[in-house]
């Protein structure tokens, strides 16, 4: 059974840092995939921060642009979110995506809380 567990959120203060990681299990991501991070802030629909599919490609938000950098290693089946310069607006709770391209399948973490204080 696929599970996709994120970690690393937390409370900072603007223009520090985080990294997210997100540890997939029940499936190997060395296929054809994409995964990516997107968050959700009260009363606001879930955005896209970032993708990286298994060919290297990626693609951000542009609020996010030269701030955040999306990163995996397939070794440890693991996608990371390094977030810098972190400002107030960046507040919400970010979401772990994977999708299995062949089956269409997707899968979503739990999501962990990042918060940006002044």
């Amino acid at each position: 059974q696929v599970q996709l567990v994120e970690s690393g959120g937390g409370l900072v203060q603007a223009g520090g840092s985080l990294r997210l990681s997100c540890a997939v299990s029940g499936s190997s991501i060395f296929g054809i995939n994409t995964m990516g991070w997107y968050r959700q802030a009260p009363g606001k629909q879930r955005e896209l921060v970032a993708v990286v599919t298994s060919g290297s490609g990626t693609n951000y938000q542009d609020s996010v642009k030269g701030r955040f950098t999306i990163s995996r290693d397939n070794a440890k089946n693991t996608v990371y979110l390094q977030m810098n310069s972190l400002k107030l607006e960046d507040t919400a709770v970010y979401y772990c995506y994977y999708r299995r391209v062949i089956s269409g399948l997707e899968y979503w973490g739990q999501g962990t809380q990042v918060t940006v204080s002044s």
